[in-house]
């Protein structure tokens, strides 16, 4: 069984997505699941926000209801606001196929997450039993790992995209991304997604020279395959490469550390991280 832990889907007639525009064009459309190609039969699919509101989380779920596939769902919550987190945090933790949320923290200034507001919505959320998705724009945001799993020990999370590693970046810059990485690493309820790692098209080549592949063997040099799950991005990840080669690049790494590092790179991480139980194989 493969589980893919980071799907997007967008219905444009029902939501807004500021960011959809003609620079992911031709995805600049609605795309939803009917679209998507499973890598093996088994595939199972946990769709991730995609949105700052709650209208992208009913499209999740509705896609949901009509496609087997989906086994859990990663939904947004208005971190500064915990007024209303507290009535999402009791909705979601009633509802099975919400596993986890997700904010666009990537959109907000440096150091948001460590806002008071936003400290008492991470702690009802982890209350509640769910999981945070940390994405960011660059590596940089990746320090804020650290204290953010201090302040909230009971709160699992799961860095996006490794954090963004600086694949046509110069020997500084990965020495930095390493740094954080490690740091973060530290904390035992941190995991890693190898999702999204995504470069310029003119630079992919296959296998081991793949310019992404170092940054995973680093991730579960760091890690452990007991903390990295795998997530295709799509349908980002068209925009680059065919998503069937993102998961064979992933699917190598974890490979060549033997058959108990891929079985929980591509499905247990993502089962236990999530909390995901009566999967058929």
């Amino acid at each position: 069984m493969i589980i893919d832990a980071h799907v997007h889907v967008w219905d444009l007639s029902s939501a807004s997505y500021s960011w959809l525009t003609d620079a992911v064009h031709p995805l600049d459309r609605t795309v939803l699941l009917d679209e998507f190609p499973s890598i093996r039969p088994a595939t199972r699919i946990i769709l991730v926000q995609a949105a700052d509101n709650a209208a992208d989380t009913a499209v999740m779920r509705a896609q949901a209801e009509l496609d087997p596939r989906v086994v859990g769902i990663v939904a947004w919550v208005p971190l500064d606001q915990p007024h209303l987190v507290a009535e999402l945090a009791q909705e979601y933790a009633n509802d099975p196929l919400i596993v986890g949320v997700r904010n666009l923290i990537h959109e907000r200034a440096a150091g948001w997450l460590a806002g008071a507001a936003q400290t008492e919505s991470l702690n009802l959320l982890a209350n509640a039993g769910l999981t945070l998705d940390f994405v960011t724009a660059d590596h940089a945001a990746l320090c804020e790992v650290p204290a953010l799993a201090d302040r909230h020990p009971g709160l699992r999370i799961v860095i996006d995209h490794l954090g963004k590693p600086p694949l046509a970046g110069d020997a500084r810059a990965r020495a930095a991304w390493r740094s954080a990485l490690a740091d973060a690493a530290t904390r035992p309820t941190v995991f890693a997604k190898a999702s999204g790692l995504l470069g310029p098209a003119d630079s992919l080549s296959p296998g081991a020279g793949h310019p992404a592949r170092p940054f995973i063997d680093t991730a579960l040099d760091l890690f452990g395959a007991d903390r990295v799950m795998y997530g295709s991005d799509w349908p980002l990840v068209e925009l680059v490469e065919d998503h069937r080669k993102a998961f064979d690049l992933v699917a190598s790494a974890a490979g060549d550390r033997g058959e108990t590092s891929l079985t929980s790179v591509l499905s247990d991480t993502a089962a236990y991280f999530y909390d995901i139980h009566g999967l058929d194989s």
